[in-house]
């Protein structure tokens, strides 16, 4: 578990300053997006974390302690909390925090039962810290959470420069960054994901990514916005950033 006093020097570089202000005690009435932290790995990240005070925080158990590093009290605290010090399980209780706690033996991993939280409590949006590295099993369950049949939301998963996103028949998704930035593009089903983009290097249109083959890696923006229009199938996006970009 990371030292919070580890982070009280920097701690000005990686939160918006509304993010200070945050409280356990307080569920905003209208959510615009909630932030939930995992216990994967955490890399420092390269830009600011924009949490506001509507925001949503949700530690997934063993995500606690990114929260500590951070300096940020969650909303709430779900999981069947195993990995989090019981200390800072009634420290938070006593301050406000929800505590949702699940037994251990249980069907859902502690960040499925987060991201369906964030999205019964509102959440028109979610970014997923944590949910990447140590476990491969835990890695790989982690991403297939994206393509969840109850999870309507979209959601981002994040880890340092890099960004996860899902794609839905139909669905367009914007990109923003810097010429030379690596887009890959993977087919999340078996078949073809038929996809049209602008903006990148090489240029798709509607043509089919095959699931299991790797044509779709390694894109490049050429422009500082590039769209990505999936006509049918699934695609995960995933945007490897060179320079800093503060979340919206």
């Amino acid at each position: 578990m990371r030292d919070p006093k580890e982070f009280e020097a920097s701690s000005k570089l990686f939160l918006n300053k509304s993010s200070h202000t945050l409280r356990g005690s307080r569920i905003p009435i209208q959510i615009m997006k909630a932030y939930i932290f995992a216990n994967g790995v955490f890399p420092t990240p390269d830009r600011p974390l924009n949490i506001q005070e509507s925001d949503l925080v949700i530690a997934a158990d063993g995500g606690s302690q990114h929260c500590q590093f951070l300096g940020i009290q969650p909303g709430i605290l779900i999981g069947d909390l195993d990995s989090t010090d019981p200390e800072l399980v009634e420290k938070w209780r006593k301050e406000g925090v929800e505590i949702i706690q699940h037994p251990e033996d249980k069907d859902q991993t502690d960040l499925e039962l987060a991201l369906l939280l964030a999205q019964d409590r509102g959440a028109r949006k979610i970014v997923v810290h944590g949910a990447v590295g140590g476990r491969l099993d835990m890695t790989f369950g982690n991403l297939s959470l994206l393509a969840h049949p109850l999870l309507k939301t979209p959601t981002t998963l994040v880890n340092g420069a890099e960004e996860v996103h899902l794609l839905h028949a139909g669905e367009m998704l914007t990109l923003v960054g810097e010429p030379g930035e690596l887009i890959s593009l993977l087919p999340f089903q078996p078949g073809n994901s038929n996809v049209s983009t602008r903006g990148l290097k090489y240029t798709l249109k509607n043509e089919p990514l095959e699931f299991g083959f790797s044509r779709g890696i390694s894109n490049q923006l050429i422009e500082k916005r590039a769209t990505v229009h999936l006509e049918s199938g699934l695609l995960a996006v995933i945007h490897t950033r060179t320079s800093p970009h503060e979340e919206t």
